[in-house]
């Protein structure tokens, strides 16, 4: 199937651990059903009990506690916690059985998926969208990169503002002598993972270091955790060059750049360029698909998504009923609170497909 354009945003955030604890001390015989959204009702209008524990995705982190926050409302008898520290971590949690869902911006690596032998993962997509190339240099305000470039900077080959590759693109920036700063993850990280991507496949000749959740960056590169850590370092080293999510840029309030896209255009990151990107995306079985490097006039070509991932075999019926209630919410009232969270929310078509497989949460 093809994945078509979806709805736009804008960005809020915030931590609400401390709403959540409080929230889960209260309870009303007055609250509407759950809308679990799956396929047979099964959790559907049940008041649930207990704790669903999940880690992972940094891009999903804000999403994940305004969502956590609202359902509430919905099932006043769970909690639920999200813990972020990256895809990576996400993953090798739910592999061992730390968590309940992960959070990942990528599917399961080749070489990780030995960890879940003799388990089916499935996979569940929640948001979309794009990555910047965030900035921090006085005086310039609309830098135009190509791919060639950015892969040249992030290999450490370009080394300075001034560079000719840098100015041949930005004929009229001021762009100053001072050297590049990189930053990069330290952690193991879906948005790595699609950045690197991006590099791999619109350059393959030119970007060296491979697509993967973790990269050998150049060993002057400065490394955060999390989208939230490269964006400090960005935002507080004049001369920085870093890859963020939209949403933590624009919290941050970092400067990022256009980037030249398949067909030639320079289209800078947003909700829009993101579904531009994702209109052409072919979805596989699983639900699993990327939209780096896609064509479009207007598409935006370091666009991503990200998924909660489950095992689909769960040990008691109640963790079952709980999942397929609250990625069900996600996938159902959720969707309606990506456009104040700064995320592109799923179309119509691939929510449908994500809804219909919450009954296999817990079936053999």
């Amino acid at each position: 199937m093809q994945l078509r354009g979806s709805k736009h945003f804008a960005m809020v955030g915030g931590a609400v651990a401390v709403a959540l604890l409080a929230a889960a001390c209260t309870s009303s015989n007055t609250t509407p059903p759950a809308t679990g959204g799956t396929g047979t009702g099964s959790a559907s209008g049940a008041a649930l009990s207990g704790t669903l524990n999940a880690s992972g995705s940094s891009f999903q982190k804000p999403f994940q506690e305004q969502a956590i926050q609202n359902f509430k409302s919905v099932q006043p008898g769970m909690t639920v916690n999200y813990g972020g520290g990256g895809s990576g971590k996400g993953r090798t949690d739910l592999a061992s059985g730390v968590v309940n869902f992960a959070g990942s911006d990528s599917p399961v690596p080749d070489k990780d998926k030995h960890l879940f032998t003799g388990k089916t993962v499935l996979y569940f997509p929640v948001v979309i969208g794009p990555i910047t190339v965030s900035y921090n240099l006085s005086g310039v305000t609309d830098l135009k990169l190509d791919a060639t470039t950015i892969a040249n900077i992030f290999q450490g080959k370009i080394k300075t503002w001034n560079d000719p590759a840098i100015k041949a693109l930005n004929p009229s920036a001021s762009l100053p002598s001072s050297s590049i700063t990189l930053a990069v993850r330290s952690d193991s990280s879906g948005t790595t993972q699609n950045f690197s991507l991006f590099l791999d496949t619109a350059v393959p000749t030119v970007w060296t270091l491979g697509s993967s959740s973790t990269i050998s960056w150049p060993s002057t590169a400065r490394a955060g955790n999390g989208n939230s850590g490269v964006a400090q370092i960005v935002k507080s080293t004049p001369g920085a060059i870093g890859y963020v999510d939209l949403a933590d840029a624009k919290a941050s309030g970092l400067t990022y750049a256009s980037v030249k896209n398949k067909d030639g255009n320079f289209v800078a990151p947003s909700s829009e360029s993101a579904s531009a990107a994702a209109a052409g995306t072919t979805i596989k079985p699983d639900l699993t698909f990327h939209a780096v490097w896609a064509p479009g006039a207007q598409a935006y070509p370091i666009t991503y998504q990200s998924w909660d991932l489950v095992i689909q075999a769960q040990s008691n019926a109640n963790t079952t009923k709980m999942l397929q209630a609250y990625i069900g919410y996600l996938l159902g009232p959720g969707q309606q609170i990506l456009a104040s969270l700064g995320y592109a929310p799923l179309p119509a078509s691939l929510d449908a497909q994500a809804k219909a497989q919450l009954d296999k949460i817990g079936s053999a």
